[in-house]
């Protein structure tokens, strides 16, 4: 007699089986192939550290001293907690904003970094496009490999910014301002956190300079990273753009260059010399973001130079809310530091922020896969802002605000 409560048998058919198997379309381009495995920018971060040489990774990855500053960053955000709300229509998510007057596609800002062709030979310029694509600003650094005008030729249609340090040869920032000014930018983004160089071990033990030196140790990493080192000898030299005729290390460009003696007076100068928009990166503390807006900065970062200055420098994202209550509405506040997912910059604006800058995140990506890795990364951090908002419960970033608890 048949026991009917078991399932009847029968011979598989291909037509079964196939969809079981999981076969993929196969993806023909290695980087293509790379990336398309990359589903976090940690895992970026990882192709990244296979993909350059130490002393390049190292100079992305790291920071001052014993990096206390930036596992303190981190650490900060991966004690954020979401208040989720439940029975919400969360169908349709609108991530876009506006910043400094612009529409963005996300509360997102790709913030200013040096060396950037050492990361990988396409460089500032493949950021920016990827930027521009993306819907969100990029910032082109004094200490980039790219100069201003040739940044704005091969982008013109981005939100561009340029970040600057005021010099103790004031006659050359002058220069500096000018040239952004004829190439097009429209904002300005002073870094007031270098007075002097961080203290960044790993660079001192890896002798970083521009361009690379070649000695018994980069001829070793040249066989472990043939591809890097082929890169960068068939193309144009690595340079700092915007100062040619210097040779060295970061920290003695530091200290030969920027100026030790600045004031909250030559903020006022800066001020009368650009007719722009005015951000002032590397606020650290509640009085100093009240006496910036009050000198005529549009916007502020609440930053700590991505640990890479002082060591034990305050947690940008636990100071956010008490500059967001002293500064209201008289300036936009960004956050930087720390920030390596879609939820990460979800957070800050939950705390207080108009947007985040990042760095080290779209340097994974350009160092993974050059301007398809900045792709990339974008796309992982819009998907995961996406999910975060439809699974707290709400349909756009402006409905953050209160929805977010620091551990």
């Amino acid at each position: 007699m048949t026991d009917r409560r078991r399932a009847a048998r029968r011979v598989p058919t291909w037509g079964a089986i196939a969809p079981l198997l999981g076969f993929r379309r196969p993806v023909w381009n290695a980087t293509d192939r790379r990336l398309a495995k990359a589903l976090s920018v940690k895992d970026l971060a990882r192709l990244a550290r296979r993909t350059t040489p130490r002393s390049v990774f190292d100079y992305v990855h790291g920071a001052a001293e014993d990096e206390r500053g930036l596992a303190r960053a981190r650490r900060a955000f991966a004690e954020v907690e979401f208040e989720p709300r439940v029975l919400h229509d969360v169908a349709a998510i609108d991530t876009s904003t506006t910043i400094l007057g612009r529409p963005a596609s996300m509360p997102l800002i790709m913030a200013p970094t040096g060396f950037t062709r050492m990361m990988h030979h396409e460089g500032e310029i493949a950021v920016a496009a990827a930027a521009a694509r993306a819907g969100v600003p990029y910032t082109l650094s004094t200490m980039g490999t790219t100069a201003p005008g040739e940044l704005m030729t091969a982008v013109p249609d981005g939100d561009n910014w340029f970040q600057l340090y005021l010099w103790k040869d004031r006659d050359g920032t002058r220069k500096l301002i000018d040239d952004a000014r004829r190439a097009g930018y429209r904002t300005l983004v002073l870094t007031v956190d270098t007075p002097v160089a961080g203290n960044r071990l790993r660079d001192a033990r890896n002798g970083l300079t521009i361009p690379p030196t070649l000695n018994l140790k980069t001829m070793w990493d040249i066989a472990w990273h043939p591809a890097w080192w082929f890169n960068v000898l068939t193309t144009d030299p690595i340079e700092f753009a915007s100062l040619r005729s210097f040779d060295g290390t970061v920290a003695e460009l530091v200290a030969k260059m920027f100026d030790p003696s600045l004031r909250l007076e030559d903020l006022a100068w800066l001020r009368e010399q650009w007719e722009g928009t005015l951000v002032v990166k590397g606020i650290q503390s509640v009085a100093d973001a009240r006496r910036v807006v009050d000198a005529g900065a549009d916007a502020l970062v609440v930053s700590n130079h991505g640990g890479r200055q002082l060591d034990r420098a305050p947690t940008p994202l636990r100071l956010l809310p008490e500059v967001a209550a002293a500064v209201g509405d008289d300036a936009e506040i960004f956050l930087d530091t720390g920030i390596l997912s879609g939820a990460d910059v979800l957070a800050a604006v939950g705390l207080g922020a108009d947007a985040c800058m990042i760095g080290r995140a779209y340097l994974y990506g350009l160092m993974a896969g050059g301007e398809r890795g900045v792709d990339r990364m974008l796309q992982i951090m819009r998907s995961e802002a996406v999910r975060t908002m439809q699974l707290t419960g709400v349909s756009t970033v402006h409905e953050l605000r209160g929805r977010v608890r620091l551990g």
